[in-house]
């Protein structure tokens, strides 16, 4: 019964002080006091209250422009939003104070922290890579600027992780026409892949995709776009094999090479022809 008692009060207790904790802070928030906003906001800042903290800068943001504290109210407005994994809006606002605050100490920090918001906001490599495709070129740009900085190899880092989804996305759409007989289509995302990634990993297996595919596209392509898709198989079967000679792939590209000039040779055989 004691022990009922005692949860019961300490559940009062807590009501009570979250409520009066609630009333302080409506009341700061109502005050007007732009000072006393600005300071009870550092000290929610400092406590990690930043939904709090955010609601106080963002009051007194208009009334401390042009005094030498406007920078760090901004900055940290702009850093509650990264805090609360808002990520887009904390992106506008790091980039607002780089723009802003050009000569401050703090523009390096806002920089990257706004390629860093696009980047927390990239995706799966399944979906869309908007937001990959912003944090690489802000993170480059980034690098450009500030090439001392002790940012750089992070930076590094987060590009090459982003290019390698990009990648990864790119070799799923050109698989993804593979199995659905879309061969010719297949053949040139794969291209396109080795192209945008000259210093991928997988080269040995996209090159492999390309050779399938575009013996696929000339076996299954009518009579009169047969001889122009073998020679371009062909081509593409020497390219690999000068390649990768020994490669995993070999013995099944050398049967894809005797098949299509065998075929060429039918079509350059007159009386084949006739």
């Amino acid at each position: 019964m004691k022990d009922n008692r005692f949860i019961v009060w300490s559940s009062i207790l807590f009501l009570l002080a979250l409520t009066a904790c609630k009333s302080e802070f409506e009341r700061i928030r109502a005050s007007g006091d732009a000072e006393l906003l600005y300071k009870k906001a550092n000290e929610y800042y400092e406590k990690e209250q930043y939904q709090r903290a955010q609601t106080l800068y963002e009051l007194v943001l208009s009334s401390f422009r042009g005094r030498k504290e406007a920078e760090d109210i901004y900055f940290r407005y702009a850093n509650t939003y990264y805090q609360l994994q808002q990520y887009i809006l904390g992106a506008y606002y790091y980039k607002n104070f780089s723009q802003t605050y050009t000569s401050s100490p703090l523009r390096e920090e806002a920089d990257f922290m706004s390629a860093y918001c696009n980047y927390k906001l990239s995706p799966v490599f399944r979906l869309d890579q908007s937001y990959s495709l912003k944090a690489i070129e802000e993170l480059q740009l980034f690098v450009n600027t500030y090439p001392r900085s002790e940012r750089v190899a992070e930076c590094n880092r987060l590009i090459d992780e982003m290019r390698a989804k990009l990648e990864r996305k790119a070799y799923d759409e050109g698989q993804l026409y593979f199995n659905l007989r879309m061969y010719q289509a297949a053949t040139k995302v794969f291209e396109n892949l080795l192209r945008d990634f000259p210093e991928t990993r997988n080269v040995e297996q996209v090159r492999y995709m390309i050779v399938r595919s575009a013996y696929l596209l000339a076996e299954n392509s009518v009579v009169s776009r047969q001889q122009e898709r073998y020679e371009e198989a062909l081509e593409k079967t020497n390219r690999f094999l000068a390649r990768f000679p020994n490669g995993r792939y070999t013995k099944e590209i050398n049967g894809y090479k005797i098949v299509s000039q065998r075929k060429l040779n039918q079509f350059n055989n007159v009386g084949y022809q006739n």
